[in-house]
């Protein structure tokens, strides 16, 4: 199989493009969806992206849309170290590597919903507190970074469809 990234990135950019709604309405969405993409809950990310722009009144689909862009194969296991790194530093936990590479290993395997929430509870409540607060310390900024941006992005494409709009 061919990785194409060039075409990965047109996808994405076109479908943003075609959403339609308000530049507030559809950054929100992206900033939830960039929020739950990066925090480390990744059986759950469809179900909170969801529930939670349905709960905020923000679109639903860039919320699912920035969750998937943020939250890859190729990204989340940088965001996992990263949550793990962060946590621990500011709860001076002693959880150690092996413990989580065991179970992200486990849980990407997809083993299934129950079975990746049974691994998940494994770790214990400790483990479970640093990833979950490392992961929300950096999924705040990058939020609202992304809401800034797809702001901007999505009323400069609305900008330029209204021009097109007068121009024919």
């Amino acid at each position: 199989m061919k990785i194409a990234p060039q075409r990965t990135v047109r996808y994405y950019s076109l479908r943003f493009k075609r959403l339609r709604g308000d530049p507030s309405f559809l950054a929100f969405g992206v900033a939830i969806g960039v929020f739950v993409g990066i925090t480390p809950t990744i059986p759950l990310h469809t179900v909170l992206a969801l529930m939670l722009a349905f709960i905020l009144r923000a679109s639903k689909i860039a919320a699912l849309l920035a969750t998937v862009l943020v939250s890859n194969p190729l990204t989340f296991f940088m965001q996992y170290y990263l949550s793990w790194r962060i946590g621990s530093w500011l709860t001076s936990s002693d959880l150690s590597w092996e413990k989580i590479a065991t179970v992200v290993g486990y849980i990407t395997a997809d083993p299934g919903f129950r079975e990746s929430l049974a691994a998940l509870s494994e770790l214990s409540r400790e483990a479970i507190l640093v990833l979950l607060l490392g992961g929300f310390v950096m999924a705040l900024p990058l939020a609202l970074l992304g809401y800034i941006l797809s702001f901007y992005f999505f009323a400069a494409v609305q900008k330029k469809r209204r021009e097109k709009r007068l121009l024919k």
